[in-house]
Formats: C-alpha cells, structure tokens, sequence
C-alpha cells in the first residue's frame, strides 16, 4: 500500500461509528473511496448508517471497546473484510462531577472508554498496518486533553492519556509508513454537548439559550464545532498530503485552544 494517493482500496474501522463525529467521520472517509467497518454498540444505528454510505463493501461489528475479548472478535470479524489499515478512535464518553464527589467507578469509566478502549484497539488494528507499511491511526481526543476543564477530571485526564498515547505510538512506528495522531474537538454539536447543557439547565435554573451561550463563549469564532469540521480534519489525517504528520494533537475548536 506505500504510495497510496487516494483512501480508496483502503479498509478504516471507526469506533463510536453510529452518530455524531463517529458518523461524520465515516460519512468523510466512505466518501474518499474507503471501505468501511462501522464498530459500536447499536447495531441497528450502525447497519442504517452504513446503508447510507457512498461506495459498497461497508460492515457493521458490535463491541464495547472497554472490553478485550469483544474488541479481539471484533476486529477479527472486521479483518474478514481486508485487512484494516486505517483506524479512527473515536468511541468516548463524558461524566461530570465535582473531583471531591467523583466515584471510583466513574474513574473507571472514564479511563476504560476513553483511553483503554483506544489502547485495545489499536493493539487490534496495529498488525495489519505493519505489514502493510502503510496505516493511518487517529484518535478523537479532546480539547480536555490539551487544557484543565472544572469538574471533568476524570475525562480530562483520560483524554491527556490518550494524547500521551498518541505521541508515543507515533514515535515507535514513524519508520514504518504509519502515522499516529490527536484531534481535539472543542465543544461539538454531540450527544456529550447536549447533556452538558441539559446538566447545567438543572443545576443552575438557566434556559437551554443561556446554558449554550455558555458553551459558546469558550470559542473566539463564537460558535459550536460541527462534527463535520472535526471529520474534515480526520480525513486529512489519513491523507497522502499528511504524510509527514505524526504525533500531533490538533485542536479543532476555533481558537480556543492554540499551541
């Protein structure tokens, strides 16, 4: 696969495939002429949107990413498809609470989808790009992972995790034709944003306009990350023209984080 132009011919699994960036992100890929394996819990969503997707060939695998014996079948299953040489981890979850009334188990939850769920499953994928000389893996982090957020700890520090993850991935397999990188969404037109707001509507007695101006505020561009904007981004990732990109975490969220 060195010297491949185009993602056509090529087989991407996306993780938390079944709306949002996940969606977004398959929608941009498909269109670019990739096969694609959509992976996550709901398989009726997942099957719907693969049915959408230009081009043919496209698969749907349940699995919880959290879990290793489901990813491993998982991804053997996805493997009877071609081998996968793009991988786009973006299956995540978000909780809020004050650090003094976070749980152990909302700890747990945390790390085991946002950051082992992306260890599982590029452990998973890793083989087949190996042998290919050719991969492109891209983890949906956040700006969480770049910058402190209050009473998202917990998320905040798996996703760090995952930029961790990242930038060290990215090194051992840098002569070997597989890039490695972060996209660090901003607050994005998601299930997670809308619970955020629905969270601060009970909390504080605001209305829904004023808890999104809230979210809003954070962004120089004053607006919401569409899921399409972060999509984009992803799909140059695993581009030919970012082939010299690798162990980056570039924020998609209009200026509010800058490095």
């Amino acid at each position: 696969m060195a010297g491949i132009m185009t993602l056509k011919g090529s087989h991407a699994v996306v993780t938390g495939a079944a709306r949002g960036i996940g969606a977004a992100i398959a929608q941009a890929l498909a269109a670019e002429g990739a096969r694609l394996t959509l992976l996550g819990r709901r398989r009726d969503a997942l099957q719907a949107l693969a049915a959408e997707l230009s081009g043919v060939g496209h698969g749907v695998v349940v699995a919880d990413v959290s879990d290793p014996a489901q990813v491993d079948a998982a991804f053997a299953e996805a493997r009877a498809r071609g081998p996968v040489t793009v991988l786009v981890n973006n299956a995540g979850q978000a909780e809020t609470a004050p650090f003094a009334k976070i749980s152990t188990e909302l700890w747990q939850r945390m790390l085991a989808v946002n950051l082992t769920g992306t260890f599982l499953c590029t452990q998973a994928a890793l083989p087949d790009m190996l042998e290919a000389r050719w991969g492109r893996i891209v983890n949906i982090a956040s700006t969480a992972g770049l910058k402190g957020y209050a009473y998202v700890a917990a998320y905040a520090a798996a996703k760090h995790g995952v930029i961790g993850l990242t930038r060290s991935l990215a090194l051992e397999v840098a002569k070997k034709g597989i890039t490695v990188n972060a996209v660090c969404p901003g607050y994005t037109e998601t299930d997670i944003l809308r619970d955020g707001i629905a969270n601060v509507v009970a909390k504080t007695g605001m209305s829904e306009a004023e808890a999104r101006a809230q979210f809003v505020a954070g962004n120089p561009q004053g607006r919401i990350v569409q899921p399409r904007d972060v999509a984009d981004a992803v799909r140059w990732l695993c581009s030919d023209a970012a082939s010299s990109i690798t162990g980056q975490s570039i924020s998609v969220s209009g200026g509010e984080v800058m490095l």
